[in-house]
């Protein structure tokens, strides 16, 4: 399963990081992309969760 950090955004005052993360459909069995974004200290738990 692919895991990848793409980019640090910056706002105002929060500071932002996009995530990307290839899930297995349990469908077709074909890989997905989900993106999210999310402040970096979220990302390590967010990547872990199936």
């Amino acid at each position: 399963m692919a895991k990848k950090t793409v980019a640090t955004l910056q706002t105002k005052s929060k500071r932002l990081t996009k995530a990307i993360k290839m899930v297995r459909s349990e469908k077709s069995g074909a890989y997905t992309y989900v993106e999210t974004i999310l402040a970096p200290e979220l990302v390590n738990d967010w990547l872990s969760k199936k």
